[in-house]
This record gives structure tokens, sequence and C-alpha cells, in this order.
């Protein structure tokens, strides 16, 4: 049976490491050395499905990882990941995803503070009449 201590520390190993995925570098590194050909690798990956569920998936700084990992389970994905250039094109896309994520956010706030501005200014003449 596992201690309170050695589950906090699973916990943590298993956390750096589902985070770790979201670096196609790494994925590269891993493939490279043939982890993704291991059947007890595989089964990992598998069960590391559970930090999909929000009690778990709350402690994720990074959680494209858990793209990366639901893509780990196809076997064509994890063949692929060899090639150079199948992480570089993972990388760039990873990259204009942040760059369009943050323009894209900024205008839907904006959108978002003149959507509630405009209700106010609805709702302003319509308090007047009620008043009178």
């Amino acid at each position: 049976m596992e201690t309170e201590e050695q589950a906090r520390n699973r916990f943590q190993l298993e956390l750096e490491f589902v985070q770790c995925l979201a670096n196609p570098n790494y994925l590269n590194f891993l493939a490279q050395r043939g982890y993704f050909r291991e059947k007890p690798f595989v089964n990992y990956l598998k069960y590391l499905l559970y930090w999909k569920e929000p009690e778990y998936a709350k402690f994720l700084k990074y959680p494209h990882c858990l793209h990366t990992l639901e893509l780990l389970q196809y076997e064509h994905f994890r063949k692929e990941l060899v090639n150079a250039q199948c992480t570089k094109f993972i990388d760039e896309q990873q990259l204009l995803h942040w760059q369009h994520y943050a323009r894209k956010r900024t205008r839907l706030q904006q959108a978002l503070v003149e959507q509630q501005h405009q209700a106010q200014q609805q709702q302003l003449p319509h308090s007047n009449a009620v008043a009178k």
C-alpha cells in the first residue's frame, strides 16, 4: 500500500511528466530513443489520461499537454515524432496558437466590455421611464 508521501511524490512526478509532453522537442527525444515503441510505456501513457479529469487538470500549467497526451494514444502519431520536421511543425503550430490566442482573447474581452456598456446604456432610458 502506498503511503501518503509516496502518493504525493507520484502525483508530482506524473504532473511534471505530463506537462513535459507539451514540449515537442522532448517528444522527439523520447521517440528517437524508442520509448514510444515500448508497450509498457504506451500503457503508461494510457494510464496518464486520468489527468484529463477536472480534479487533476486544474493543477496543469500547460493544459495543451492534454491534447498531446490524447494524440500519443495513436501509434501513427507516436511514429511520426521521430521525424524532426514533425517536431518542428508542432512547435510552430503551438507558437502560432499562442500568438493568435492572445490577440483573440484581447478582442473577445474588448467586445464583452462593449456589450456590457451597451446593455447598461439601454437600461438607463428604460429605468428613467419607469421612474416617471
